[in-house]
């Protein structure tokens, strides 16, 4: 997969590159909350494509809206994370400890 020069990304891709980058060390995000965040609501699946082009960016933070890893992504994604202080149980990456459960 070839990853285009940081110039010829598209305004989204830069977005997704900004959002992504503000992401704190050990903590995620899903794909649909970078999608918003990045102006694109219901655009996960553009995140996925843009994170394919983008180099330099902390990639292993944004993981599926359920909290786990694409099986493709496994176990680098998880290594990564870890590295970061994340907790990983198979797939799902755990909340931080002491973190509350998101409102419903």
């Amino acid at each position: 997969m070839s990853r285009a020069p940081q110039g010829a990304l598209s305004p989204f891709e830069r977005a997704v590159a900004r959002v992504v980058k503000r992401i704190p060390p050990g903590r995620t995000r899903s794909y649909g909350q970078v999608a918003l965040y990045a102006g694109a609501p219901g655009g996960a699946r553009a995140v996925v494509r843009a994170l394919n082009h983008l180099t330099d960016v902390p990639w292993w933070r944004v993981v599926r809206a359920d909290g786990t890893i694409a099986p493709q992504m496994m176990p680098r994604q998880a290594e990564l994370l870890q590295a970061e202080g994340a907790r990983v149980r198979g797939r799902r990456v755990l909340p931080p400890e002491g973190a509350r459960p998101p409102k419903r």
